[in-house]
């Protein structure tokens, strides 16, 4: 497990990050309860969960989002392990990365059991680079809003640079935008992505601010999916 020197220089490139935040026209000056996905610290949370989240806990990192690991979606605690944890620490688990596929009605139960609010898709559940695949894809979205909606839960998707190629003209990710239920899928806009594909985020969040309860903020170098 890395040293709290580790995790200071991690997070001390997520504060300046977060200093953009406030320069956005579409928020308030002061941005509050910024959190961090826990798949930053992948590596300490395989290793020892409970321990890493006390180090982020004492950093002043109280919002988090889980993501998906060879050990489950709380890296190897059980829903009521993370949640008991979290309530501990004065830390809120705002939401998950998921996918849905096969497990998709166990993920949401265990979701519910964690007392989160999103359940957040970072991967599309059809592959295909086309109109009509994006379109197939808003409709299972759609269709995973209202399960989540039924069992308590807001249901979104994350986006990498793919959804922003185009096909005949048009960019795949408005698909998803057009033909998705605002009250069922909402979008969690990772920024980085969005400008390592072309486009701007500003654009977006005029058109579609609403859409975006939730965002990611990084440096990059590259085009690695995150």
């Amino acid at each position: 497990m890395e040293n709290r020197r580790d995790f200071l220089k991690n997070m001390g490139a997520l504060a300046a990050a977060s200093m953009v935040l406030p320069s956005f026209t579409f928020v308030p000056k002061k941005v509050k309860n910024i959190g961090i996905q826990l798949y930053t610290f992948r590596k300490e949370m395989m290793a020892d969960p409970k321990g890493t989240l006390k180090i982020i806990a004492g950093l002043g990192i109280k919002q988090i989002e889980s993501a998906s690991s060879n050990l489950g979606l709380y890296y190897g605690l059980q829903p009521a392990e993370i949640k008991k944890v979290c309530n501990d620490l004065g830390m809120t688990l705002r939401s998950a990365h998921t996918s849905v596929n096969d497990k998709w009605q166990t993920t949401m139960q265990q979701a519910k059991e964690t007392g989160q609010e999103y359940l957040i898709a970072s991967t599309l559940p059809y592959g295909g680079q086309t109109v009509d695949n994006y379109k197939r894809v808003a409709d299972r979205f759609n269709k995973a809003g209202e399960e989540c909606k039924a069992m308590g839960l807001k249901f979104g998707f994350h986006n990498h640079d793919a959804e922003f190629h185009e096909d005949n003209g048009t960019v795949l990710y408005d698909v998803l935008l057009k033909n998705t239920d605002p009250a069922l899928v909402h979008m969690e806009m990772d920024l980085g992505w969005v400008i390592a594909a072309g486009k701007d985020p500003f654009d977006y969040f005029k058109n579609y601010g609403p859409r975006f309860p939730l965002w990611h903020l990084k440096d990059m170098k590259g085009k690695r999916s995150t």
